[in-house]
């Protein structure tokens, strides 16, 4: 009497939550995003949890920190809140920490897409134009662009874009360069697929997941470079901001040391959870890394 067995096949997990694995895998990353959706979510409430103008006189200046129940974080050397300005500060932070590096990935995927797809003298005049912007140093550019247009946030936007682009440029042309000549690619011409098609449907989602890590890193250095310019007080005067909050407070670092202190902390809270988020898509999104315990 034959006895026939069916095998019950486990299904495989999907793409999505195989990269989710891999990134929770990573447990700075996690941490770091960790750190990031607090940020966000201050940033996404700062009007409901401080309502009014942040940049308004409250209390007296140089209220230490923990010492009124009202202003936990105490007042810098105006009297403004500093709690209050760290959260709406998160705002204008990410605002051009995302905006400025979604604008130099654009330039830099377009740039370095048409540079290796059309090869040749275009090749060979976007790669000089690309060293050109990195003759000047990346700081002197930016506070240059920013004192010529004007301290607002859509110029800073601009400026950071204008010299982050690059490394992306150079990444997306590495990349193209590798799957243009692919059999994959040659089959689609073959088949009489426009170039524009097989640039956007065939080779672009084989060379974002870099991309994207790359990009994640941009958010990082425009939240350093915002923080350079309201330092030196070229930042827009209408928004809070951590790096001029630290620019406002340095002549009284001997006194009243919290005020720098303490959007110091909040700019490197970021700028590392940044990295860290960055390093976990890396490893999640590589596959040479997927092994790394």
């Amino acid at each position: 009497m034959s006895v026939s067995v069916s095998t019950l096949s486990v299904a495989a997990p999907r793409p999505r939550f195989l990269l989710l694995r891999y990134f929770c895998r990573h447990r700075g990353a996690v941490a770091g995003l960790a750190i990031m959706v607090l940020i966000t979510l201050a940033a996404l409430f700062a009007g409901v949890i401080y309502p009014t103008d942040p940049l308004r006189i409250v209390a007296m200046p140089e209220i230490w920190p923990f010492t009124d129940v009202r202003y936990p974080l105490g007042t810098d050397s105006l009297g403004r809140d500093i709690a209050a300005i760290i959260i709406h500060g998160a705002r204008s932070t990410l605002m051009i920490g995302l905006v400025a590096s979604f604008t130099a990935t654009l330039i830099g995927v377009t740039i370095g897409a048409i540079a290796a797809w059309c090869g040749g003298w275009v090749d060979e005049v976007l790669m000089r134009v690309a060293e050109l912007f990195q003759i000047i140093p990346n700081v002197v550019f930016v506070l240059t662009i920013v004192s010529v247009l004007g301290p607002h946030m859509v110029n800073i936007i601009i400026a950071v874009g204008l010299v982050s682009w690059q490394p992306i440029a150079r990444l997306t042309r590495a990349e193209f360069l590798a799957f243009k000549d692919r059999e994959f690619v040659q089959a689609c011409r073959v088949s009489g697929m426009s170039n524009s098609r097989i640039i956007i449907r065939e080779i672009l989602p084989n060379v974002l997941p870099p991309v994207i890590v790359l990009s994640s890193l941009v958010v990082a250095g425009a939240i350093l470079y915002e923080s350079v310019i309201s330092f030196l007080g070229l930042g827009d005067p209408n928004l809070a901001s951590w790096g001029r909050l630290v620019g406002e407070g340095r002549s009284l670092i001997r006194s009243s040391w919290f005020i720098c202190a303490i959007p110091g902390v909040a700019i490197m809270l970021a700028v590392l959870a940044l990295n860290l988020v960055g390093d976990g898509l890396n490893d999640a999104l590589n596959p040479k890394l997927r092994g790394r315990s």
